[in-house]
């Protein structure tokens, strides 16, 4: 027995013909907006990445700059 993927439901869904011709192997005309899609999805994939390594470090960060204060006070109040 063959899966059926959600995204092959959505397609049936929004159009029972270009579900067929997928089954059929044929390909998609459109294949400019495809390529296009495919790139904005990408680029955004990246700058999601960035923004979670970006929060990571600013909280890596924030966590040293804590430490040095703590340090730094210890070190005032043993004087």
């Amino acid at each position: 027995m063959r899966t059926i993927r959600a995204s092959e439901i959505g397609l049936y869904l929004f159009c029972r013909r270009a579900w067929w011709c997928q089954q059929q192997g044929l390909p998609a005309q459109n294949q400019a907006e495809l390529a296009g899609g495919t790139s904005y999805h990408n680029t955004h994939s990246r700058q999601v990445f960035l923004a979670g390594a970006w929060r990571a470090a600013a909280a890596l960060l924030g966590l040293l700059a804590l430490a040095a204060l703590a340090v730094g006070l210890v070190q005032l109040l043993l004087k």
